[in-house]
C-alpha cells in the first residue's frame, strides 16, 4: 500500500495513544508464568505482540478473548512444549529476545528463528547469560545470531550481562528469574542501551507479585521461591506511538492532544516531550492526556537519547524544520533495529533536501529547504510513521509499504484519517 501525504496545518487535533507494545509483551509473559488465570486488559493487538501471544500458546499457555482483553491461563513456569518446537518471531526483536529465556522453561529444546533482518540482530550476550544460568544455546547459523536452539534448565546463579546493544537482554533474564531454582543476581557490565525499558520490565513483574531488588541499573537480585501470582493488569498507553502525533504540532503548527497516556509513566519515551519543550513547544498534561502546541518556530538542540531510542527518528523529523542544527547522541545501538536507523535517516532525509551527518554514536540534522518525494521504509514501522509526520509538513510525500506500521501501531493511518489528514 502506498500513501501520498498532502501538506496540513495549522492543526487542532485529538488522538488516542494505542496500548504500549513493550508493556503488552511483558504482561503476556508474566501472566503465562503465573499459576492460574490472569486478565490482561487493553493489550496492544499488533504484528509484534501477536508473535509473542502465538509463541506462548505454542508453549502450552491457553489464551482467549475476554471482556476488554485476554484471559491468560498461566502454568506457573511449567510449560508444555511439543517436540521440535520452532518459533518464528518474524520481525519482532522483542519476542526473539524475551522468549529465548522463556524457552528454558520447556522440557524439550526450542528453536527460535525469524526474518532475514532478524538473523542480522545479535543475541550473543543473551546466549552467554542463559548458559551461565544453566541453559544451553546453540547457534544454527552465524555465531551470535539467530536462529538459536535453546535447551537445558533454569538453575539460577550470578551472571554478568553486556547490555550495550540492548536492555532486552537484561529484561529477558529478569522475566524468568522468579522461576529459577535458586536466586538470580544480574550485574550489568558497561553501559545500558535503552535502560528505561528495564523499568518497564520490573514494573510489570511487580504487578504480578514478583520480587526484584535493584541497585540502579548496575545490579539486580531476584530471590528464589517468590514467583508470579495471577493478576488483573491493564496495559497503559504508548509514548513511542504518541510521539508521532506530538511531532505534528511543531511540524505543522497548532495544537495536538493525545489521550490514554499516563503522565507519571516510567516509559523512557516520555522524555520526547522534554525535547519538544526545549525546542520551544508548549507542553501540558492532565490525568490521562498530554497536549503539545507550537507556532512552528522551533530551535535545534543537543540531546542524548540513549534511554529513549524509539523516538529518535521522530525527533529527526522535527529537527529538520528547526532554525538551527540538532545533534542527537546515543544512537549507535539503533544500527541493530529493524533497519540500520541512523544510516536510513541520513539516506532518506537527504533525498528530501535535509542535511544529515552520522558519526559513530550521533546523528546531526542540519535544516535546509525541504521538498516532497518518495520514501520506502522497507519493513521499518518507525521509519514509515516518522516520515508521515514530515510529509504532512512538506506535502507531496509518498510513503511506500505503508502497511508496515501494523508491526506496532495498526491504527496509525486510521487515526490520521479521522482527523482528515490522509
Amino acid at each position: 500500500m502506498d500513501l501520498t501525504l498532502r501538506k496540513a496545518g495549522p492543526l487542532d487535533c485529538t488522538f488516542v495513544a494505542p496500548p504500549s507494545k513493550s508493556y503488552t509483551h511483558r504482561a503476556l509473559i508474566a501472566a503465562a508464568l503465573a499459576p492460574g488465570e490472569s486478565h490482561v486488559a487493553d493489550p496492544l493487538v499488533s504484528d509484534d505482540t501477536g508473535v509473542t501471544r502465538n509463541a506462548l500458546e505454542s508453549m502450552g499457555i491457553p489464551m482467549r478473548e475476554w471482556e476488554d482483553g485476554l484471559l491468560v491461563s498461566g502454568r506457573g513456569g511449567s510449560l508444555s512444549c511439543p517436540d521440535d518446537l520452532v518459533i518464528d518471531t518474524g520481525e519482532s526483536g522483542t519476542s526473539m529476545r524475551l522468549l529465548c529465556s522463556v524457552a528454558l522453561l520447556c522440557k524439550r529444546p526450542v528453536t527460535l528463528t525469524g526474518s532475514r533482518r532478524m538473523k542480522e540482530r545479535p543475541v550473543g550476550p543473551l546466549a552467554a547469560a542463559i548458559r551461565a544460568l544453566g541453559g544451553e544455546v546453540g547457534f544454527l547459523g552465524r555465531e551470535g545470531y539467530p536462529p538459536v536452539r535453546v535447551s537445558g534448565s533454569l538453575d539460577g546463579g550470578e551472571i554478568t550481562i553486556d547490555a550495550g546493544i540492548s536492555s532486552q537482554f537484561v529484561s529477558s533474564i529478569l522475566l524468568v528469574a522468579p522461576l529459577a531454582r535458586k536466586d538470580v543476581t544480574v550485574t550489568i557490565g558497561g553501559n545500558v542501551a535503552s535502560q528505561s525499558y528495564i523499568d518497564v520490565t520490573i514494573s510489570v513483574m511487580e504487578a504480578f507479585s514478583a520480587m526484584v531488588e535493584r541497585e540502579g541499573y548496575r545490579r539486580f537480585h531476584v530471590p528464589a521461591g517468590h514467583g508470579y501470582r495471577p493478576s488483573r493488569y491493564r496495559v497503559e498507553g504508548d509514548y513511542s506511538s504518541a510521539s508521532y502525533f506530538f511531532a505534528l504540532a511543531p511540524l505543522c503548527g497548532g495544537r495536538v492532544v493525545v489521550k490514554n497516556l499516563n503522565p507519571r509513566s516510567c516509559q523512557g519515551d516520555r522524555a520526547f516531550l522534554d525535547c519538544l519543550e526545549r525546542m520551544g513547544c508548549n507542553v501540558k498534561s492532565g490525568e490521562d492526556w498530554v497536549e503539545v502546541s507550537s507556532d512552528g518556530d522551533i530551535d535545534g538542540i543537543t540531546v542524548d537519547m540513549t534511554s529513549f531510542p524509539d523516538t529518535v527518528q521522530t525527533l529527526c523529523m522535527v529537527a529538520s524544520k528547526a532554525r538551527g542544527p540538532t545533534r542527537i547522541l546515543g544512537v549507535g545501538h539503533l544500527r541493530y533495529k529493524e533497519s540500520d536507523r541512523p544510516a536510513e535517516m541520513a539516506r532518506l532525509l537527504s533525498t528530501l533536501g535535509a542535511g544529515v551527518r552520522v558519526e559513530n554514536d550521533s546523528i546531526t540534522i542540519i535544516p535546509r529547504p525541504l521538498h516532497g518525494g518518495e520514501i520506502d521504509p522497507g519493513s521499518d514501522h518507525r521509519t514509515a510513521m516518522s516520515f508521515a509526520t514530515l510529509g504532512l509538513a512538506t506535502g507531496n510525500l509518498k510513503i511506500r509499504n505503508a502497511e508496515c506500521v501494523s508491526k506496532s501501531f495498526p491504527g496509525f493511518w486510521e487515526q490520521l484519517s479521522k482527523q482528515g489528514l490522509v
